[in-house]
């Protein structure tokens, strides 16, 4: 009898997750929440320790033929740092590990590096540590970050209540829209490399893809306005995703409506331009790494 085969792709990432996850049970103290949020948390005593990781793939989630390695190091950091936000905490160390084929040269390792250095910078975070391999082929980013929390302060994916407001940074859209514009640009230089890239229009759309920014100062104006959100998340795989897991961790229904959704005009333009739904863009694009939460009325 053959043995059972179930593809990936019938369960997806979050199903994946949610399995992995099954009868996964936390035997430490100190781990006072696991998987399922955007971090990690753990009881430090006087406050939450946070931890969370994300790998970037070549060929995946970024494609060295239009994206710059020190572009490429940011958005490295500032994906982790998001996570950090979400959970309403300050990010503090990163660990960063390598898989690096022998196609790279230091040098090119070194402008990698000067983009994750840019970050941290940004976002006053250390880089630590980490492990660097070798690959057969293409890169691959693994980036680590702790972080910290007040207990009282710290927000999860649940916590949203009846009549709670939901809300969301930004604009949303203009990654993945910004993705187009460079794959298309790709495809026209391929059949004819002598052709320029006309990206200068576009470029607020091609940043928000290449290099995206974690929403930090958003954390620090609330903090400052005293405001504490009842349930957050960051938005990195589209408005409609991180609706339904703060609807599913919260046990509550959200009603968004169409004409409140924040898009930027040139990301309406230039979806309309390629058509496509801008609509569509906001709700599934993804790589937006804006803030959703709620708040009491």
């Amino acid at each position: 009898m053959a043995e059972k085969r179930t593809e990936l792709s019938e369960l997806g990432e979050f199903g994946l997750i949610d399995r992995l996850a099954e009868g996964m049970e936390l035997k430490n103290s100190s781990s006072a929440v696991g998987i399922g949020d955007d971090a990690a948390v753990i009881d430090r005593g006087e406050n939450y320790g946070l931890l969370s990781t994300d790998m970037l793939v070549e060929g995946i989630h970024f494609d060295l033929s239009y994206c710059p390695l020190p572009h490429l190091g940011f958005k490295a950091i500032a994906v982790n740092v998001s996570d950090i936000a979400a959970m309403n905490g300050k990010p503090e160390q990163v660990t960063v590990s390598l898989a690096l084929s022998n196609r790279f040269s230091v040098e090119a390792v070194d402008a990698l590096f000067e983009g994750m250095k840019a970050a941290a910078k940004e976002y006053n975070v250390d880089i630590v540590g980490g492990d660097t391999t070798a690959s057969q082929s293409g890169l691959v980013i693994s980036v680590s970050v702790l972080g910290q929390v007040s207990k009282g302060k710290v927000v999860y994916r649940k916590g949203a209540g009846q009549n709670d407001i939901l809300c969301a940074t930004g604009d949303l859209g203009a990654a993945f829209i910004g993705l187009q514009v460079l794959e298309r640009e790709k495809q026209t230089f391929l059949a004819n490399p002598d052709m320029q890239p006309k990206i200068d229009q576009y470029q607020y759309l091609v940043q928000r893809q290449l290099k995206p920014s974690a929403r930090m100062d958003i954390i620090h104006e609330l903090s400052e306005l005293g405001i504490v959100p009842t349930s957050m998340m960051d938005i990195s795989d589209g408005l409609a995703s991180e609706v339904l897991h703060l609807s599913k961790h919260s046990g509550v229904s959200f009603a968004v409506y169409e004409d409140q959704l924040p898009i930027d005009k040139q990301t309406y333009d230039t979806a309309v331009e390629f058509n496509l739904d801008p609509i569509t863009a906001v709700l599934n694009g993804g790589e937006d790494y804006e803030l959703l939460f709620t708040i009491k009325q």
